[in-house]
């Protein structure tokens, strides 16, 4: 029997990272916010994320990369990250 995989999602909108870029919402949406880790620190044996850049986006693929970038900011942690993610998204997406 095949397994259904589920996708890994937060607050009711999609969570998709590759890499050092974690990818907040749906590019349904007109609305996405990418999470850049920019630094890690050690912690025991794990790497935790130090700095993070949040970018509000566009999605409309007509409009020129760097003209999409609606808010950004950075954060000392991922959680503080997440944080402001999901509510810039929560409010972008109820601007419609």
């Amino acid at each position: 029997m095949a397994e259904k995989q589920t996708a890994l999602e937060y607050k009711g909108h999609p969570l998709r990272r590759k890499d050092n870029l974690i990818y907040y919402g749906s590019m349904e949406d007109k609305y996405i916010i990418m999470l850049q880790i920019m630094d890690t620190k050690k912690v025991k044996d794990l790497d935790v994320a130090s700095k993070v850049s949040v970018q509000l986006q566009l999605t409309d693929p007509d409009v020129k990369s760097r003209d999409r970038v609606v808010k950004k900011t950075e954060k000392d942690s991922l959680y503080a990250a997440m944080d402001v993610a999901a509510i810039w998204l929560e409010r972008a997406l109820a601007q419609r």
